[in-house]
């Protein structure tokens, strides 16, 4: 390009690319370029004098060359497909008229910080180094499905999409991507429209700690199949739409902490198959809308049961440990609330996590409800028989239970017989009558003392030693069961 076609503005940038010097055109250090539009031709470098500059790299005997500038609007489409660049670009604060078009570039290092764009298209784009986006202002669609990045994604504090213009596309599509270090989605990002990472490969952390997804209805968040080298940080999210995490694989810390999820009336958060090393929802608000974990795996659950909603799925997730530790009665009432019905698999993961702490009474409590729960399902005849075994012995995890009911029933036949011996049926030979005795002789099926054969009750108190017997065989067969059902337990 003749120098004669530049403006004053390109020449100075023309000039300083090849020794790496910085032009900036902003009036004041920190100017926003939101009003970039107003710009005038004094601070406005034409988007084909930027392509010929990095295609062409003019250089200078012993200088790197180095694209930068701060405040410029960069007037037409700056158009780099396919370009390979080894100059780092760093183009801060600056007002882009039209989409850049980063479409299978290959470039050293890309700073866009605080810059307006109305979409960058960047499928298939290579940096060997960083691609910062902080504090961006993009109207449009940020596509980066396949990228490579050699080192860490910025998009921390940027603002992506418009709440009053919804897109038929992602606001950020980084599916497929992987990143060599963190993704840093943080800082206040507030992104309208969907945010998807579904398939991306991020070898650090992956962090969204404040940021605010927004997409009413739809999906907020789809990152399926997500793999992360650390942590994924979420806290104090806000996400007004789906969060969808199915198949995500994060070895550490996938933290809710004080996070805020609501997708009303629809699913507010899918993590069915997640594997992570801690799952995090401490001091959560209260989530809207469904919560799906099927077949998760993590060793630390964190929640608390009032931040579970209305409606679960829990079918199949495994944890070791359950904080914070709460009374049994309330974990069980959100195990009520699965879509799903009776799910044993639940209850047993409860239990073992109560055992794991030491905790057997909540453990029994879990076991009981349980049954309880089973009970519900089961044919009228087997119901009946339940609610016997549950109102004896609490089907053997209440053994207190039997024993008020053995003392209430010898009771009730020591009274009976002591105020009206029953008659000896050989005076002769019979031995003295003892009513506790021959009470427990009528109520235990296999111990004997000789007291019940030798004596013959009428009339009433007959009709009591066949309810006696009847209770007594009872009762002993429902504490058999309950035994042997508690110690096939341990």
């Amino acid at each position: 390009m003749e120098l004669s076609q530049l403006s004053e503005a390109e020449l100075r940038v023309w000039e300083a690319f090849p020794v790496g010097r910085t032009v900036d055109f902003r009036e004041r250090h920190r100017e926003p370029a939101d009003g970039g539009e107003g710009w005038g031709d004094e601070r406005t470098v034409r988007a084909e004098v930027l392509r010929a500059l990095l295609i062409e790299e003019p250089r200078q005997t012993g200088e790197t060359p180095v694209l930068r500038i701060a405040g410029a609007r960069i007037s037409g489409k700056l158009d780099l497909q396919y370009a390979e660049i080894d100059a780092p670009m760093h183009l801060w604060s600056c007002y882009f008229d039209d989409k850049l078009d980063l479409y299978g570039a290959q470039l050293r290092q890309l700073n866009l910080g605080r810059s307006v764009l109305p979409g960058l298209y960047g499928a298939g784009l290579r940096v060997d180094g960083s691609l910062r986006m902080t504090g961006c202002r993009v109207r449009g669609p940020v596509r980066l499905g396949g990228a490579r990045i050699a080192g860490a994604l910025f998009i921390d504090g940027a603002r992506l999409g418009e709440a009053h213009v919804p897109l038929s596309e992602p606001v950020l599509a980084l599916n497929r991507a992987t990143i060599d270090d963190d993704l840093q989605a943080d800082g206040g990002l507030i992104a309208h429209g969907l945010v998807r990472l579904s398939g991306a490969v991020v070898a650090g952390n992956i962090t969204f700690d404040y940021a605010v997804l927004s997409n009413p209805g739809g999906t907020a968040l789809h990152a399926s199949n997500l793999s992360g080298g650390t942590d994924l940080h979420a806290m104090r999210l806000t996400a007004h739409g789906r969060v969808n995490l199915r198949g995500a694989r994060i070895p550490g810390q996938l933290n809710f902490a004080y996070a805020r999820l609501a997708n009303p009336g629809g699913m507010a958060l899918r993590a069915s198959s997640v594997s992570a090393g801690e799952l995090w929802f401490r001091e959560a608000a209260p989530i809207e809308g469904r919560v799906t974990l099927r077949r998760a795996q993590v060793n630390l659950l964190h929640i608390s049961p009032e931040t579970w909603p209305q409606v679960v799925r829990l079918d199949g997730l495994t944890y070791a440990t359950l904080d914070p530790h709460e009374p049994a009665e309330r974990r069980l009432e959100v195990l009520e609330r699965d879509m799903d019905g009776y799910v044993p698999y639940e209850y047993e993961q409860l239990t073992a996590a109560y055992r794991r702490i030491g905790d057997d009474a909540a453990a029994r409590t879990v076991q009981l409800a349980k049954l309880r729960r089973h009970r519900g399902t089961l044919r009228w005849y087997a119901k009946t028989w339940g609610q016997v075994q549950d109102g004896t012995v609490g089907y053997g995890f209440r053994p207190a239970r039997a024993a008020i009911w053995l003392l209430s029933l010898l009771l009730t036949g020591s009274l009976a017989y002591g105020f009206h011996h029953p008659r000896p049926l050989k005076a002769d030979e019979a031995p003295d009558f003892n009513p506790v005795f021959y009470t427990l002789d009528l109520m235990l099926p296999i111990i004997g003392f000789g007291q019940e054969e030798r004596f013959a009750p009428d009339g009433v108190y007959q009709w009591l030693s066949y309810a006696l017997i009847v209770t007594g065989w009872t009762l002993a067969t429902t504490i058999a069961a309950g035994i042997t059902r508690a110690i096939n337990r341990q």
